[in-house]
């Protein structure tokens, strides 16, 4: 990933593990056959919150709520996956974490951004053919579960996570769900730009090393 900010633009430098915050708007290019890498993510200012998720002792949950508050999202919308032996494993939501794993050369959408490294946007999600297991699980004594009817996903991103070689970490996604699509906010390609970026800023965090 080679990110490049214009004059004035805000960075977060991650070789020391530590978000260095230096300026404030960004341009991004991300090509993955660029054979030298840099190692530095430029936010803008409405991602500054995400340089939380590169200290020691950040949780999955702790990364969750970042996101959703980025995203405009529910938390229980973040889906948080480490491709580990060809499988795609949730480290959050947490109650999936224990429901199985997606392997890498299934049909499901996280697999075909794991294995394409592009970043991918579904407004039309409840149409397109995809596993709906997941959706179906809910946590343990929430309101959800009691819930009659469960909300299917209506809109979601999905962006693969890699290391500064390009290797696929692992995949994040932001859903937002609802009963019906036309009432479910649809994302922008500037909200997948965003996600892109947070990846970026997982792929040196702890969750991913230590989940």
């Amino acid at each position: 990933m080679s990110l490049h900010p214009p004059s004035g633009g805000q960075s977060a430098k991650l070789s020391s593990g530590v978000a260095k915050i230096e300026s404030s708007e960004i341009s991004m290019t991300h090509k993955p056959e660029d054979a030298a890498v840099e190692e530095e993510i430029i936010l803008p200012e409405n991602l500054l919150p995400l340089g939380s998720v590169l200290g020691e002792g950040v949780t999955p949950l702790d990364v969750s709520m970042v996101l959703a508050k980025v995203f405009r999202v529910q938390y229980a919308e973040v889906a948080l996956l480490k491709l580990e032996g060809g499988l795609l494993k949730f480290i959050f939501p947490e109650h999936l974490r224990t429901t199985g794993a997606i392997p890498i050369s299934s049909k499901a959408i996280a697999a075909h951004t794991a294995l394409s490294k592009k970043a991918e946007i579904f407004n039309n999600f409840a149409r397109v053919k995809h596993a709906s297991i997941f959706e179906t699980i809910k946590p343990i004594g929430s309101e959800e579960e009691l819930s009659s009817v469960p909300e299917p996903i209506q809109k979601l991103m999905s962006v693969p996570i890699l290391d500064s070689q390009l290797t696929v970490l692992g995949v994040l996604q932001i859903s937002r769900k609802g009963l019906d699509p036309r009432y479910t906010q649809d994302f922008s390609r500037e909200d997948l730009h965003d996600l892109e970026l947070a990846a970026g800023l997982l792929a040196s965090s702890p969750v991913m090393r230590n989940s």
